[in-house]
Parts: C-alpha cells; sequence; structure tokens
C-alpha cells in the first residue's frame, strides 16, 4: 500500500453527504470540556464539534506552545476541564490555560526509591470533584487539588523493588479510583486495584495472573510459574456506567519469550477483562491468545458501541496487529481484522532467532480504537514494525530487572497505519500509511475529520470519509500521547504533546511539548533552524547523569542497564573508556534515537557518560 489513502468505496462516500447535513443540524455549545482519557468512559473518543471541517483543515495553525522538560518520555494523555488542561511528564503535573499555553500551577513529585523505579512513563490522569488521581514510577498513587495543585493524598500502592510502577491513567466511578501495576516485563504479579476517592483506601483488588483456588489459576500449568507471570495492565481503562462494568485490558505474561516455562493459556494475560466495578468480581473475558512468547499485549482501552442491530459491541486493538470486535450480548467475535503487517504468529522464539511481525513495538499500541460515528466506522492506529526473537535458555528471574528471557533486534525500517474499518463487519474502508510508527490518540469529528499524530512528528489530519490527507505538520517532536479537541468561548481548538523520546522515538528528536492549533493561527516556529552544539562547562556529574538515564535509557537498556530491548550496558568501561563513551552517546548507531545537541546538550551526555563508567 503506498503512502497516502486508499479510497473507499462510492456507496460510502456518497453515505457521508447524509450525514454531513445531519451534522450541520447538531448544536455546539460555546464551551465543552474532555473529561477522561478517551474524552468519555466509554472509550469511543468522538466529539461531534464540527468548526473545524474537511474544507479548512488546511488553516490549521499554532497558537501556542509550551516546553515542559528537556527530554523523557511523554505519552500522557489531556484532560481540559473548564479551560483548564491537566496532563503529566513521569514525575509531574501541570495545570495550563487551554487557549495560550500559559501554565497556571505544577506540581513535582520526587521520587521516594529512585533506585526502584522500572520505567520513568506516566499516560495521564483521572479527574473527579475537583481533584486528580495519578499514579508514579516508584509505584506510588496521588491525589492533587485541581485548584492549587496541592496533594491532598499519598500512598504506596506496589512494591518498585520488584519492577512496579503505575503509569496507567486511572478511571473514577461512583467514589472508586481504578489503577492497576505495570511492570509485566519485569516479572511482576499483575492487579487492579479499586481506591476510595476520598481517603485512598483500597476497597477490593483482582490479580490478572490468578493462583490458588482464584478462577483460572490451572491455565497455569506450573503453579509456580504465576508468581512472577507478568500481566500488567499500563494504559487505561474503559466503564460502561449502565451496567457497572469496567473493561481492563491485560499486558503479556513474563518471561515473556519463554512460554515453555509457563506451560497453558496463562490467564488473563493478553485479555480484555471485564470485571464488576463495585466488587472487582470477573463477569467475563475475552482472550487474544494464550500462551504468548512473543510479548504481545493488549495494552489499549476498548472502545464500546452499538452495532446496526442496537447490539452493544466492544472493540480493540492488540500488540498482535489485529482489531477485534466482539459481541457484548453473546460474547461471541464479531470480527478479527488485521491492521497492520502479520508473520510468524503465534511461533515461538528460539535460541537461533525467529523474525515477527509485528515486533514488541508493533501493532495497536497504548492508544487504541476511536468510533467514528457519522461514517459508522471504527478507526485505529498501528505501529508496523518487525524484529528478531532470540530465547534465552539460561534465564532466571530477577526481582526488579527485566524479565525477557532473551533479545529483540528490531528492522531498520519502520512505518504506521490509520485503518478505517465497518463497525459490523470489521472490514477495511480505507488506510492511511503515516511515515513513523502511529502511536498517539485519534479524534474523529462531526466536522468529518480525524485529527492525529506519527512518532515522526507529524500532526496529521484525515478526512473521514476515505482518508484523504488534509493537513501533515512538522511540529518538531514525537507524538505518542493524547490529542483533543475542545471549545472555548466559540472557538476549536486542538491541544497535542510532542517530543517522546524514548525506546519507540526512532529519527525524531524534541524536548516534551505542550502544543495547541486552531484556524488561522500564524505562530508556528521555524523547525528545520540547526541546533547548536554546546560546550560543556562542568565536571561530569553522574548523579545527573543517572537522573538523565533513568528518563532516557532505562527504556530500552535497562533499569540497572541490565539489557532489555537494547543491549546490556553494565561493565561498558571495560570496553570503552568515558571518551568513547561520550563519542558513542553524541554519534549513535541507527538503532539507537540521536539525542545530541538537542534535547542533550554536551554536558548532559557527559553527566551520562560518567553514569555509564561506574555502573
Amino acid at each position: 500500500m503506498k503512502s497516502g489513502a486508499t479510497l473507499a468505496m462510492t456507496a460510502l462516500v456518497v453515505g457521508i453527504g447524509a450525514s454531513a447535513s445531519a451534522q450541520q443540524a447538531v448544536s455546539i455549545p460555546e464551551n465543552t470540556n474532555w473529561t477522561s482519557y478517551n474524552e468519555n468512559v466509554n472509550g469511543q473518543r468522538y466529539v461531534p464539534l464540527n468548526q473545524i471541517t474537511r474544507d479548512n483543515a488546511a488553516e490549521l495553525g499554532e497558537v501556542c506552545r509550551l516546553k515542559v522538560e528537556d527530554v523523557g518520555a511523554f505519552h500522557t494523555g489531556i484532560l481540559e476541564i473548564d479551560g483548564v488542561l491537566y496532563f503529566t511528564t513521569s514525575t509531574d503535573t501541570l495545570a495550563v490555560d487551554a487557549t495560550n499555553c500559559k501554565q497556571l500551577w505544577r506540581h513535582h513529585y520526587e521520587t521516594e526509591e529512585p533506585g526502584g523505579t522500572a520505567l520513568q512513563v506516566n499516560r495521564g490522569l483521572a479527574y473527579a470533584n475537583g481533584k486528580l488521581y495519578r499514579g508514579t514510577v516508584d509505584a506510588r498513587f496521588l491525589a492533587i487539588d485541581a485548584k492549587t495543585g496541592q496533594t491532598v493524598w499519598k500512598y504506596q500502592v506496589g512494591d518498585p523493588k520488584a519492577g512496579e510502577f503505575f503509569s496507567a491513567a486511572p478511571q473514577i466511578y461512583q467514589g472508586l479510583v481504578f489503577t492497576s501495576a505495570a511492570g509485566g516485563d519485569w516479572g511482576i504479579r499483575g492487579r487492579v486495584v479499586a481506591l476510595d476517592a476520598a481517603t485512598g483506601r483500597e476497597v477490593w483488588r483482582f490479580y490478572t495472573v490468578p493462583r490458588g483456588d482464584e478462577p483460572g489459576a490451572e491455565t497455569w500449568k506450573d503453579a509456580d510459574s504465576a508468581r512472577y507471570g507478568g500481566g500488567g495492565s499500563w494504559t487505561t481503562y474503559t466503564l460502561d456506567m449502565a451496567s457497572g462494568e469496567l473493561f481492563v485490558p491485560v499486558g503479556n505474561p513474563a518471561p515473556d519469550l519463554l512460554p515453555h516455562l509457563r506451560q497453558g493459556e496463562n490467564l488473563y494475560t493478553n485479555s480484555l477483562v471485564v470485571l464488576d466495578a463495585n466488587t472487582g468480581k470477573v463477569k467475563w473475558y475475552h482472550q487474544l491468545l494464550g500462551n504468548d512468547g512473543q510479548d504481545l499485549d493488549l495494552g489499549a482501552a476498548p472502545m464500546l458501541y452499538y452495532n446496526s442491530k442496537g447490539e452493544r459491541m466492544v472493540a480493540f486493538g492488540g500488540k498482535d496487529g489485529y482489531l477485534y470486535g466482539v459481541n457484548r450480548e453473546t460474547l461471541k467475535r464479531e470480527f478479527k481484522t488485521p491492521v497492520t503487517t502479520i508473520k510468524n504468529a503465534g511461533v515461538a522464539p528460539t535460541r537461533e532467532g525467529i523474525d515477527v511481525c509485528p515486533g514488541p513495538l508493533g501493532g495497536v499500541e497504548w492508544n487504541g480504537p476511536a468510533y467514528d460515528k457519522p461514517n459508522k466506522a471504527i478507526v485505529v492506529g498501528s505501529v508496523d514494525w518487525c524484529a528478531r526473537l532470540t530465547a534465552d535458555e539460561g534465564y532466571t528471574y530477577k526481582p526488579g530487572e527485566f524479565a525477557m528471557g532473551g533479545q529483540f533486534k528490531f528492522a531498520d525500517e519502520s512505518r504506521g497505519w490509520i485503518v478505517s474499518a465497518d463497525q459490523d463487519l470489521g472490514s477495511i474502508r480505507w488506510k492511511y500509511e503515516t511515515v513513523g510508527p502511529q502511536v498517539s490518540g485519534l479524534v474523529p469529528t462531526g466536522g468529518g475529520v480525524i485529527l492525529a499524530g506519527d512518532m515522526k512528528g507529524h500532526f496529521i489530519v484525515l478526512d473521514s470519509s476515505d482518508g484523504r490527507e488534509l493537513l501533515k505538520r512538522q511540529v518538531g517532536g514525537a507524538l505518542a500521547g493524547g490529542t483533543i479537541t475542545y471549545m472555548r468561548k466559540g472557538k476549536q481548538y486542538v491541544a497535542f504533546v510532542a517530543g517522546n523520546v524514548s525506546r519507540m522515538t526512532f529519527g525524531v528528536t524534541g524536548s516534551p511539548t505542550l502544543v495547541i492549533y486552531a484556524l488561522g493561527a500564524k505562530n508556528a516556529p521555524k523547525l528545520d533552524a540547526l541546533p547548536v552544539a554546546l560546550a560543556a562547562n562542568d565536571k561530569p556529574d553522574p548523579a545527573a547523569g543517572q537522573a538523565l538515564y533513568a528518563k532516557v535509557c532505562a527504556a530500552c537498556h535497562g533499569p540497572s542497564g541490565e539489557g532489555g530491548t537494547g543491549p546490556s550496558l553494565k561493565g561498558v568501561s571495560k570496553r570503552l573508556d568515558f571518551v568513547r563513551t561520550v563519542q558513542w552517546i553524541e554519534n549513535p548507531s541507527a538503532k539507537m534515537p540521536k539525542l545530541y545537541p538537542t534535547p542533550l546538550d554536551a554536558q548532559a551526555v557527559r553527566n551520562v557518560a560518567a553514569y555509564l563508567q561506574g555502573m
């Protein structure tokens, strides 16, 4: 499929006319809110706003931008409440004016166990009754006053020394806050918990890897393997408020690449699990694949909708590269549609290595399907990135270290897809190829457009009827988090985050930045100027280097340099002296993101090199 869009069938295009007329009749208020990670707790991300249309989308321009940090992972979703944007970094929570990027307050969380943080990432917040809720990289959970940015309460909810962290954007239901332990790749035993929103007290917990007499424990043939079986849940969740059901996407089992060490179906890993929101009891589940040996999580929140018969449906996309549709009334799978390249599905890795598509960073990542309501379609983004998986037969579980059981070697080229599929049949209406992996949240609107972005730094607007590209703008950093749209004083804005630097960032750099667009704005900066390589002025600071390593390097090389998707860095001083380590960071191979001279300057590079030399 060549770059661009494959036109939909004529009948589908003709059908847009009627829906477009209906859109004109929609009464849009002067001010709207985006109150949950996926706009609504049903996960649809559809908004009826129609000021931005397929006819004027090319006139979108930059209103403002706010640089948030120098460097780091930036996966956050964005909330918009009464004209204030709320979003997160790995450690900070920010409140920003939704019309001019003015920072209103910033809450900084100082990690209490910096040596026990598995992955420095956070994907966002929940909001209810004047409070914001979020997890931390060292397994704490916070309630923050939305007006002042002050901490209301804080509790430890997990064990960071075992590799647990809380990166998911929480969800709220009748005084309960839902969150979950991430860190399946470190061999944790995953769980979902409900906390009292007022006090932080735990109300119930559900283990995603059952043991003993818990339902599903029999699917771990070697009961002892469930002790470190993985099953982390690391993005966000979906709620059916009417039925009181919580829809939880559950990640891969561990060790990732050695399925023979954990014989059985390994419930509830790689599953959509539906819980009673009040009690945490399982109502039903749908497993994508059992005994996974390729790290193919279900990582993105599912989306609830009604099909053409008025039946309740749920759609979800996995890292296995498929879009699924399940009938919630019959619990039968209605469709399973490939949305990226598939190769060697279900094949266990070997010592010699196997080539698979998608690789462990491919398929549908942490932003899942959205509902294009006017076209009765599901739109979903995916990553097309193959890899070679090699099993390590000498694996031994070590708490707090990667529990991969092998190595990944990614293909040199990566790309992405945005796919529109029929809501009833799952059949593909059109596909649009992005030059970089497509990870950011998708927003279908009543104006007949889809808002998106890719990891090569492009903000993208497509025609929802046929996938035609209406706008592609370089914004200076990878888009890996939320994209939202809202009205303030009768004007429609688009806000998104850019500048992600993490293990999915290749070919583009940039600092974590909030960007706001609107029609007719003219403030776009010049992004083609080469950065200046500043000289280092101070002695290398290993402590500062350790902090940067945790933000930028640990996702690939492991929190302690033990290796993961990237090679081990332990003992690097025996292979490279300080000067050569600096040169290696400044001029990395094609497998690594180029971070010098920006966002890492010469001093920062020297600091990281000093830390690596003492590792």
